[in-house]
């Protein structure tokens, strides 16, 4: 596949970034970035992503907020709470709380419950376990017997539901995601190919004090490569083994469309999110019709009579029709 990997400078001729130094300062570059098109060092690399970070967070996070950090132990997640628990040391009051949710995956979930762990020893924040089998009754595994199809709409469903209630329980304030850039272009286009504009309009960052736990993305201003890379100057990268339900059905596929079209069109993945931001300008908030609805099964929040939750598990009657699919989830939490 056509991809325009992280090139780190290995000091061989055949390297593109052989010979090549920082756009700021003539050390080594370790990183190609485009839109626009500049080398970085290791140093520079780090501060301008914290810098775009920063960025994200301000007006988002207020002194005495609780956050809950949806903490996978992948990559993002991993680069996500290292850059909260450094941009927000100084903030006044402000506390976080890292929260795994263990699916209960076998022979792939340990080895990242384990990295989550260690870093959050390391770091000294405070780390809570949820599982799939106490909430819900079962581990993934079980409940996609027959349908392993569905495994990351499945697990997505129920992990978003799983961290909500994780956060709900540290009392947090506000929750943060390791969603990248990439995952939300890939959002915006599956959207689009759905033709469902009012999820791609739909923003619920603010939250419904009634219902929902305000939700921040800080990484979704960082590209997969550039998380990829940051983690390997801090010494922070850790191999782990992929996930065996990952890249299935319409995400995947869009996911290799559009690493395709980034290669042959740097910048487009962000042109896209920008579309999709000038869009939620013009429409505004989509007026909400009634009041918020009530899962008729577990009381959760639905758009329906029945909750994707709920459906995901089976507590409805046949004769609904109702089907569950990607659009229920906004895919990994990091």
């Amino acid at each position: 596949m056509k991809r325009r990997a992280a090139t780190m400078n290995s000091g061989s001729s055949g390297s593109p970034m052989a010979g090549s130094g920082c756009s700021l300062c003539e050390r080594p570059a370790v990183i190609r970035l485009f839109d626009p098109e500049r080398r970085l060092c290791a140093d520079h690399l780090l501060a301008d992503c914290a810098e775009r970070v920063d960025d994200a967070l301000k007006g988002r996070i207020a002194p005495g907020d609780r956050v809950a950090v949806g903490l996978s132990g992948g990559k993002d997640s991993r680069l996500l709470l290292i850059l909260l628990h450094r941009l927000l040391a100084s903030s006044e009051g402000v506390h976080l709380v890292a929260i795994t949710i263990d699916e209960g995956i076998a022979g792939y979930r340990e080895e990242t419950m384990e990295a989550a762990a260690e870093l959050t020893s390391r770091l000294g924040v405070e780390h809570r376990v949820l599982s799939f089998s106490d909430l819900f009754g079962a581990d993934l595994d079980a409940l996609l017997t027959n349908r392993v199809e569905q495994g990351c709409t499945v697990c997505g469903v129920l992990r978003r539901r799983a961290l909500e209630v994780g956060a709900a329980d540290a009392d947090a304030t506000v929750i943060a995601t390791g969603h990248n850039l990439d995952d939300e272009a890939q959002s915006v286009l599956m959207n689009l190919l759905r033709g469902d504009l009012p999820r791609m309009v739909l923003d619920t960052s603010g939250g419904l004090p009634e219902c929902f736990i305000p939700r921040i993305k800080p990484l979704s201003v960082l590209s997969e490569k550039e998380i990829t890379v940051c983690l390997m100057m801090m010494g922070e990268f850790v191999d782990l083994p992929e996930c065996p339900y990952a890249g299935g059905a319409l995400r995947g596929e869009v996911r290799e469309i559009l690493a395709d079209l980034e290669f042959m069109y740097p910048g487009t993945m962000r042109r896209l999110i920008s579309s999709r931001d000038q869009v939620r300008d013009i429409v505004g908030m989509m007026p909400r019709q009634g009041e918020i609805q009530r899962c008729l099964r577990c009381g959760g929040t639905a758009s329906g009579e029945i909750c994707s939750v709920c459906r995901v598990l089976g507590r409805t009657d046949i004769s609904s029709g109702t089907m569950i699919d990607e659009r229920d989830t906004d895919g990994n939490d990091g």
